[in-house]
């Protein structure tokens, strides 16, 4: 089975005052999504971090296609579309479960560092995960028929 893109319902603390889903939890939606994906891919972030590997983020944007509102669902679909030694960026396409209609894209850029800040190469510190995000370059999730 592939990959399964992260499906988020949205809830009443999300939109703003003019009932629409407020700008900085489409970030929030990414988290999930890049957290959702890397378990996906037998990366699991809490057992990296435990193991002392931590992938802050270095930037990240979002352009917004059209408005979300309380109560519907959305998928967020994920791919890894870059990665090196020490560095990797996913993007990601929010869409409406419903119609399918884009709501918003993005992507997020990624270090590799130690409890230590500094930067590692996972090629040198940790093979089982270079082979990870070696081996998932370019997988995207996708919207199972099923749900």
């Amino acid at each position: 089975m592939g990959l399964k893109a992260y499906l988020h319902k949205v809830q009443y603390y999300e939109t703003d005052q003019m009932g629409i889903v407020h700008h900085s939890n489409y970030i929030r939606w990414f988290e999930e999504a890049r957290v959702d994906y890397m378990e996906q891919i037998g990366a699991d972030y809490s057992i990296m971090e435990q193991e002392g590997y931590i992938s802050p983020v270095v930037s990240i944007n979002c352009n917004y296609k059209t408005v979300t509102k309380f109560g519907e669902y959305v998928y967020i679909i994920t791919k890894l579309e870059h990665f090196s030694n020490a560095k990797f960026s996913i993007v990601y396409t929010i869409v409406d479960a419903a119609t399918k209609q884009v709501k918003a894209i993005g992507e997020s850029k990624h270090c590799f560092i130690n409890k230590d800040g500094k930067i590692i190469s996972l090629k040198k510190e940790n093979k089982k995960y270079f082979e990870l995000f070696s081996d998932s370059i370019g997988k995207e999730t996708k919207i199972l028929l099923d749900e």
